[in-house]
């Protein structure tokens, strides 16, 4: 078996180089949490001082230390987490024949039947699949059943979990270099998830036998523990959900051999974490809106898991998770759905009692009702809405996103000036999603440009930049903004939007400069299942079951323009919805555009009910230049000043 497990590991090579399973661990909908490992202080774990095991196990624990001081862990003690739902593919049966199951993707028989696990199988050729099998989350059936007193189960279950201490030595950091590392990405990226399995397991054994101390042949998995304790400290992930499920995870190994060292480590890093995580106006540093929440239900485990061992976790986490829920109600659609930013699958939101979270998701039932309308948040999200129900019912008002602010890392996406829409309970403007990390068209698609609602330049070399917000207006029935940004070497972005309130519209003005000859598009991304006709060189009408959207790229100065569908093309990708990491849709892309030094793209994003007419005029009055919209009964008026200010006239 050593034999066959060092050939595929010869031949696994660099697949899951420290870099890619670095971010393919969310690929999963916010199981779990990656690792980013880096420099951090260095620490040492005293040995819990069992009895020798009767079988020696090769994975070293660190170097034996004075044993540090002890307490009795309180009485709720650390509660096994579970295990993320993947164990939901895997019943026992297949955990006793070694088989393991992720995703969309057939199981595999990964192991020899007798607990013998080749770890570098990747048959798939899916970091993320690689990855979950290193968590040994998947056990979790078999962990269950050895709780319950299966002593089947118990004994091939804990074959698996030794199995891989021993192939697995410490330490397991991973490194570019695969030739010449002992180390293995998958397994250091997924250290946290598999501590707490290895905390389940001891629970579990304990149970089982109906134990009090744990029996002197498992002191491996004692020891096994405490250098995964080790590893957590020497390589620290700092403020992003990876370090704190890290602190988690550590915190319960101090819980559960009663190390204050341990515990106090833990909290001393949930202390610096929290404020750098959720900064003071609430938004969190992941970039993404489904990491938003995530962080907030992460965070509510940090501080329940202290207290639950008797310990004090300051009073930091629980004001910042106020600053966050109150953000994350701001982004909800009025349909009870998280806006897709970053890397965020679609999601209902979840209610939260006694915060404004509950108010959203109960559509203004229950809960304290949020108090503004707008929000715009330094860490570079703008939400805003029509109101909370108090003119209209809650699920037909309108509701906005718009990014800005620092440029894309971590879970975000290359989505400044980005507006997505929802009309009246509908999307209207969507973020298409993202597809996790498996390699593709699809998988590079989805974070750029070409897949957001913004103005591209795809003739020119493009970056990642900050985009400023330059300035904002809102009054009882519009919301005004400039953003400005520099997307490609010589070339500059303006974005002016406003934002109208009966008849819920939206306009931008995209102006693009350049000392060279470009190709700017302004794309729209509309929902799936939306038919899209193009019935002018200025319009394109996109009719769903109960919505029309008309799309006007009006006639601006002295530029001209095209009007073009795309969607579900491949290689390039474009037109295409994910909701998920597992599914793609075809979805209709509209794309206003314009060549030349200089652009000026004039949209006009106006949904209504089927049937109902909407219409366009414009004029000019010196040097300002106005649009009459009329929308069923609905007239309003914009001007648009020299500069690009748009101002509702009405």
């Amino acid at each position: 078996m050593g034999e066959h497990k060092g050939e595929l590991r010869r031949k696994l090579g660099n697949t899951v180089a420290l870099v890619a399973v670095c971010a393919l661990i969310c690929g999963i909908a916010f199981t779990g949490a990656i690792v980013l490992l880096m420099p951090s202080e260095k620490g040492h774990i005293a040995p819990v001082g069992t009895t020798r095991p009767t079988a020696p196990v090769s994975q070293p624990v660190a170097a034996p230390v004075p044993a540090a001081p002890r307490t009795t862990p309180a009485t709720k003690g650390y509660a096994c987490p579970g295990y993320s739902g993947l164990q939901q593919k895997i019943p026992l049966k297949l955990v006793l024949e070694d088989t393991f199951a992720w995703g969309n993707n057939p199981p595999y028989k990964a192991g020899n039947g007798s607990g013998d696990i080749k770890w570098e199988s990747n048959p798939y050729q899916d970091p993320s699949w690689h990855l979950w099998l290193h968590s040994l989350r998947w056990l979790g059936n078999g962990i269950d059943s050895m709780k319950a007193g299966n002593a089947a189960a118990r004994t091939h279950t804990l074959a698996i979990i030794q199995d891989w201490v021993r192939d697995n030595p410490f330490p397991w950091l991973a490194t570019s270099n695969s030739t010449t590392s002992k180390g293995d990405a998958s397994a250091s990226e997924s250290t946290m998830h598999r501590t707490n399995v290895l905390i389940c397991a001891r629970q579990a054994v304990l149970t089982g036998l109906h134990a009090k101390t744990l029996p002197a042949q498992y002191k491996w998995l004692d020891d096994a523990l405490l250098t995964h304790a080790r590893y957590m400290i020497d390589h620290w992930s700092g403020s992003r959900n990876h370090g704190t499920d890290e602190s988690i995870a550590l915190f319960g190994v101090g819980c559960t051999f009663g190390r204050q060292d341990l515990m106090r480590k833990a909290i001393d890093r949930f202390n610096t974490g929290v404020v750098q995580s959720i900064d003071s106006e609430g938004t969190t540093n992941e970039q993404s809106v489904g990491y938003a929440g995530f962080n907030y239900r992460l965070w509510g485990r940090a501080a329940e898991v202290v207290r639950r061992c008797g310990q004090s976790p300051g009073p930091a986490i629980d004001a910042r998770r106020k600053l966050l829920a109150d953000w994350m109600a701001l982004a909800t659609k009025p349909n009870g759905e998280l806006f897709q930013i970053g890397n965020t699958t679609r999601d209902k939101v979840q209610s939260v009692p006694g915060t404004p979270w509950e108010f959203v998701a109960t559509q203004g039932k229950s809960g304290p009702r949020p108090d503004r309308r707008t929000g715009i948040f330094k860490g570079g999200y703008i939400f805003g809405r029509t109101g909370w129900g108090e003119k209209r019912p809650f699920g037909e008002e309108s509701a906005y996103s718009i990014r800005f602010g620092p440029s894309k890392k971590y879970h975000g996406h290359d989505d400044h000036m980005s507006i997505n829409y929802n009309w009246h309970g509908q999307d209207v403007l969507i973020d298409p999603g993202y597809y996790g990390y498996k390699k593709g068209d699809l998988q590079a698609w989805a974070p750029s440009q070409a897949a957001h609602n913004v103005m591209t330049i795809p003739t020119a070399q493009g970056k990642l930049v900050p985009t400023r917000l330059v300035g904002s207006v809102s009054t009882a029935n519009s919301d005004y903004y400039e953003l400005a940004d520099d997307p490609a070497e010589g070339v500059s972005r303006i974005r002016d939007v406003l934002i109208l309130k009966d008849p819920d519209v939206v306009i931008a003005l995209d102006r693009g400069e350049s000392g060279s000859n470009q190709r700017y598009e302004t794309l729209w991304h509309l929902p799936p299942g939306q038919t899209v006709t193009v019935q002018s060189p200025t319009t394109a009408v996109a009719t769903g079951a109960t919505v029309q959207t008309h799309l006007f790229q009006i006639p601006f100065g002295e530029t001209t323009g095209t009007t073009t569908v795309e969607q579900g093309k491949s290689n390039p990708a474009q037109g295409w919805y994910l909701p998920d990491i597992f599914n793609a849709r075809p979805a209709p892309v509209v794309k206003f555009t314009q060549t030349g030094q200089n652009a000026r793209i004039l949209s006009v994003i106006a949904p209504s009910a089927n049937g109902e007419k909407v219409t366009y005029s414009t004029r000019s009055a010196g040097t300002n230049f106005f649009v009459e919209l009329s929308i069923g009964a609905k007239k309003v008026t914009v001007k648009i000043t020299p500069d690009g200010r748009l101002t509702r006239m009405n």
